[in-house]
């Protein structure tokens, strides 16, 4: 999928994230893919992954697995 055709994509944010930027972007897409991007860098292409992917990291992201270290 090219980077133009999610520019409409129905981007959202956490309610935690700042006005001034600094957070990840989601957009769930009409065929069932979501599609992560970074706001402060919308030059880099999103992350686009499977809902099972998706399910797979929001599941480990929930028990603590990809919490920073220390």
């Amino acid at each position: 999928m090219e980077v133009e055709s999610l520019d409409n994509a129905g981007w959202f944010k956490a309610r935690a994230s700042s006005a001034t930027g600094g957070c990840l972007e989601v957009a769930f897409l009409r065929d069932g893919r979501v599609a992560v991007r970074d706001n402060e860098d919308l030059g880099t292409p999103p992350l686009v992954v499977t809902q099972h992917v998706w399910r797979c990291w929001l599941d480990g992201a929930k028990n603590g697995e990809f919490d920073l270290p220390g």
